[in-house]
């Protein structure tokens, strides 16, 4: 039994999801279990609905839901043609746009757009796009069936980005997905949604459908999860800043998630954790490159000293000065506290006797936690900064991958240098207009023509 999740991109419209029915049929012997994304673009279009209705923009919005229901439409009549299940997916589909319409004129009514109301909005590509896929699937001969995934991915009730209850999830997975599949039957969800016990809708968080593929994957000990996505596997930098970044056949799974977590975005920072706890590979392969060898990510893949580098953009640097830190028990602690308090998430930490440092992303909300810190000393913020992300099981062994790495990089500015605890990422924090020219440089230092292996 494997897993086979398909990505926006891997479903964006009718020949793509014809490429991914063509990719599910010659698994039919592997047992899949598809999980499918909204189509590309979709979920920012239903967000953006909500936020229109909910500031009383109520005509914008009935259009938006009108353009929105007319793509769905068009894809479903060049999948099935129109015929008689074309008309009834055609119906099916447009009922759910209808509610789509009911939920933005009681937005404009309330004048408020909860996190709950967000979840609802925000299902409905996924909710339409696993209803297009099963309908491609049986006209091209595959037996298919539909199940919802509110019914069978678990969570509580933190809107928005939910948390999964695994037990549960368990538990519906054997009720009713396991049974499909012995039945020679390929079950098909959407990714991303969930619900809570009592069954009200709830999302996983952006780029939640590769967390619900491997949710679900270990809950039914899956022998393997593929993510299908629109680039051959991960890369050893961002092909859009290297010309000559390389495909990485395989890679830990320690490796791959700090990669996802600083910028790599071939997969969401979350999907690999419960793979990683029930030893399942994960794959990660191009739709429109099925004959590609992928990116296999295992326990077992070799360890190097560098094995990719990322980048993130839109970073603040927070750095604290106070001589209150020299020799004073519990500062730390009350430090990280305001920040938990207010909610905004650390990246990057170094520390001296008597500072810290500390990196956030661009959008956070910091006029509340500032004047909190301020409390304990002086603040200076930097905005436009960048992180680069040397990642590789080995990059602390013996210090030589870490001087490599600075050598490339001198000449650039460094505010701050952060080697992870478990020793596996180095970060580097510079200005954002230096983290382009400094990724050519190191991914030329550890995988150019001359560089030592």
């Amino acid at each position: 039994m494997i897993v086979v999740k398909f990505g926006g991109t891997s479903v964006a419209d009718a020949d793509a999801i014809r490429r991914a029915v063509d990719i599910v049929r010659q698994r039919l012997d592997r047992e899949p279990i598809v999980v499918v994304s909204a189509l590309a673009g979709a979920t920012n279009a239903l967000l953006a609905i909500a936020e229109q209705a909910s500031r009383g923009q109520l005509i914008g919005a009935v259009r938006a839901v009108e353009a929105l229901r007319e793509r769905h439409l068009a894809q479903a009549t060049a999948l099935l043609d129109d015929d008689d299940d074309g008309r009834e997916l055609c119906a099916e589909l447009s009922a759910t746009f209808d509610e789509l319409a009911h939920l933005a004129e009681a937005l404009s009514v309330l004048g408020d757009l909860s996190p709950r109301s967000k979840d609802a909005i925000a299902s409905i590509g996924e909710r339409l796009s696993s209803q297009l896929v099963v309908a491609a699937m049986r006209k091209m001969g595959v037996d298919a069936e539909h199940v919802d995934a509110r019914d069978v991915m678990i969570t509580d009730d933190q809107y928005c980005r939910a948390e999964p209850q695994p037990e549960a999830i368990a538990e519906a997975a054997r009720d009713l997905v396991l049974p499909l599949v012995r039945r020679d039957r390929v079950p098909v969800l959407g990714g991303f949604i969930g619900a809570t016990k009592e069954g009200v809708t709830t999302t996983l968080g952006r780029g939640g459908s590769d967390y619900s593929a491997a949710l679900l994957g270990a809950a039914l000990g899956a022998e393997a999860i593929e993510i299908w996505t629109d680039v051959d596997g991960m890369l050893t930098a961002d092909p859009r800043v290297v010309k000559g970044a390389r495909l990485i056949e395989q890679i830990r799974f320690d490796e791959a998630s700090e990669l996802a977590s600083f910028g790599a975005k071939v997969l969401h920072p979350s999907t690999i954790a419960p793979a990683v706890e029930r030893g399942i590979p994960v794959w990660i392969f191009n739709s429109r490159n099925p004959g590609g060898s992928g990116t296999r990510i295992t326990h077992e893949a070799p360890r190097r000293a560098v094995s990719a580098i990322a980048s993130r953009s839109g970073i603040v640097l927070l750095q604290l000065r106070t001589p209150r830190m020299l020799l004073t028990h519990g500062f730390l602690r009350r430090f990280f506290e305001i920040f938990e308090r207010h909610g905004v998430s650390v990246d990057v930490v170094a520390t001296s006797e008597v500072s810290v440092s500390v990196t956030i992303d661009e959008g956070e909300d910091l006029e509340g936690l500032l004047i909190d810190l301020r409390e304990l000393g002086d603040i200076s913020i930097a905005r436009d900064r960048g992180v680069l992300a040397v990642v590789g099981s080995g990059i602390g062994d013996g210090g030589e991958a870490m001087g490599r790495a600075l050598a490339a990089l001198a000449g650039v500015r460094i505010h701050l240098l952060s080697l992870s605890a478990a020793g596996i990422n180095l970060s580097v924090v510079l200005d954002a207009s230096e983290t382009a020219p400094a990724m050519i440089k190191l991914h030329d230092a550890f995988f150019g023509e001359g560089a030592k292996r």
